[in-house]
């Protein structure tokens, strides 16, 4: 019989300092729950942040906030969800945690440069949020720190602008770590063809990290210098170019996009099977459109430029490129849909959050198409109806990503099971709440209003304010979800091994996963998802029944 601190697995204290063992460990797993953990915390900052926005934008005029306050609550909010939440969320927090675990590796490639990139992304969190209370007062230029305004404003830029630079080494460092360790740690007979999709969404994910990132890191430098030492390299007034900022910033943030998006598809390409006891459709499809969403996907950062000026070739040029890309993403939904025709389907709340990432992420992958096409774009280009296809992609896809991720994995991470009841019905409060939020915003588009306003006219009212109800349901789903997982931990219902009956290396492990991973390298004989023989761990599958009856 195993001891209690052996049943904490890599939880369990070596009896030194809590602070010592945790913010200075090399195990992937603990790097992971620390991600995790600091993650959670700035989304519930930034959510709050995206309250105060809905509250303020409720009815026409002044209601809770000045303009000024406005503008640096709006960017503050877009800082915090994009660079700090959505961008690391599944790489680094369930990357770290369960890539080895999938490879059958004993840590990643380089476990104290993985440490280094949690510290990296920790100290650029902090100095990003010191812009608040220093200088000129928070910044106020959106998170995309347009220029020439992001040259000139009097607001603390240039301690924001440092901050995303650091936290730009920390995703390099990341993705560098995980393509080496995809390379060099898998685990015998771990071919490329078996390795789960969730690996290869990272390791399609960490190449757009390594690329691409430099090029943000570098933007933001110039802006720092701009503003500093008085250089004319974006601002027009002495001699720059804010064209080229433009187009510095989307080579970036445009690939960012699917940093952010192609985890999350990772994540339910490995949910569906388990829930539906099949092998997933088209394995090799999938693959390689992971890899080409990867590609593609760096291709097209000029249409989010159609107004700005350029060719009539480039437009079109662009815009075909930006139908191409949609091609892999489609891909990967009509394969989860053909997975799941004629399976067994188990509606686990996993499952439930992946089924609603699935009917988010295609309402803002459409929607994106309307502003892929250079007529429509030039109607609807910088309204609300980019606003809502944003939110939709972005919180609708990668949060429910997340969500997913955290249910599926709860109970290998903390060996207990959460209320499904209560898991279910947050999932679905959490979708009908996004709909409400973010489903107005396009209607508000398509009848002209402006993105990044403070104010609007009284016609918009009606639209705004259904909006804002929309944000209260999806807080009060959040809150019940938050509330099952954390209650859950220790007091839900022990698990066994593999309480999903999932075919993956991770769930041949105890719950939680002990510090050293395997006690022998395994010897992988088949792909991933592969059912036959396995089933649900049969100990929580009988105090399932008994606690149903």
């Amino acid at each position: 019989m195993a001891d209690a601190a052996a049943d904490k697995g890599f939880f369990a204290s070596k009896g030194g300092s809590w602070f010592m063992e945790w913010f200075f460990t090399i195990d992937h797993k603990r790097i992971g729950m620390l991600y995790l953990w600091t993650i959670l915390g700035f989304f519930v900052v930034g959510l709050l942040l995206g309250l105060a926005i809905r509250l303020e934008l409720f009815s026409p005029g002044e209601t809770i906030m000045s303009q000024q306050a406005y503008n640096a609550v709006f960017t503050l909010h877009g800082v915090i969800m994009i660079f700090l939440v959505v961008i690391p969320s599944i790489p680094a927090a369930f990357g770290n945690i369960f890539l080895p675990l999938q490879l059958g590796a004993e840590d990643v490639a380089f476990p104290k440069l993985n440490m280094f990139s949690y510290w990296l992304y920790l100290i650029g969190g902090a100095v990003a949020l010191t812009s608040l209370f220093t200088g000129g007062g928070p910044p106020d230029t959106g998170w995309t720190f347009y220029v020439p305004f992001s040259a000139i404003s009097t607001t603390n830029v240039s301690v924001a602008v440092m901050g995303v630079f650091i936290l730009g080494f920390s995703s390099i460092l990341t993705g560098l770590n995980f393509i080496v360790t995809i390379h060099r740690l898998r685990a015998p007979g771990l071919r490329w063809t078996r390795l789960t999709l969730f690996a290869w969404a990272l390791y399609a994910t960490a190449w757009i990290q390594v690329l691409a990132t430099p090029i943000l890191s570098i933007t933001v430098l110039l802006i720092a210098v701009e503003r500093l030492l008085g250089m004319g390299i974006f601002d027009p007034a002495r001699g720059g170019d804010p064209i080229l900022y433009q187009h510095l910033f989307w080579i970036y943030s445009h690939p960012a996009v699917y940093i952010m998006i192609l985890p999350a598809m990772g994540v339910v390409s490995d949910i569906i099977p388990v829930f539906c006891r099949k092998p997933i459709f088209g394995y090799k499809t999938i693959v390689g459109s992971s890899l080409a969403i990867a590609f593609a996907g760096s291709l097209v950062w000029a249409h989010h430029m159609f107004v700005s000026g350029m060719s009539d070739t480039a437009v079109m040029v662009f815009s075909f490129l930006t139908f191409i890309v949609a091609v892999p993403s489609a891909v990967k939904v009509f394969n989860w849909l053909s997975t799941m025709y004629k399976g067994a389907i188990r509606p686990e709340p996993p499952l439930i959050y992946a089924l609603g990432f699935i009917f988010l992420f295609a309402m803002g992958g459409i929607t994106g198409l309307v502003l892929g096409s250079a007529g429509t774009d030039m109607h609807v280009h910088d309204t609300y109806f980019v606003v809502g296809h944003f939110h939709y992609v972005i919180f609708g896809g990668t949060g429910m990503g997340l969500f997913a991720s955290m249910h599926y994995w709860f109970p290998k991470i903390y060996g207990r099971m959460y209320d499904k009841k209560l898991a279910t019905w947050a999932a679905l409060i959490i979708v009908i709440g996004i709909n409400g939020l973010y489903f107005p915003m396009y209607l508000l588009g398509l009848a002209g209003m402006p993105r990044r306003y403070y104010d609007y006219l009284p016609q918009y009212t009606d639209l705004h304010q259904l909006s804002t109800y929309g944000s209260w349901i999806t807080f009060a789903g959040l809150i019940l979800m938050f509330w099952n997982l954390w209650r859950s931990r220790t007091r839900g219902r022990p698990t066994g091994i593999n309480p999903w009956g999932a075919a993956t290396l991770e769930w041949t492990l105890p719950s939680p996963p002990p510090t050293h991973n395997f006690d022998e390298d395994p010897v992988v004989t088949h792909g991933p998802y592969e059912y036959e023989g396995i089933t649900i761990d049969e100990e929580h599958a009988k105090r399932t029944v008994e606690a149903d009856t």
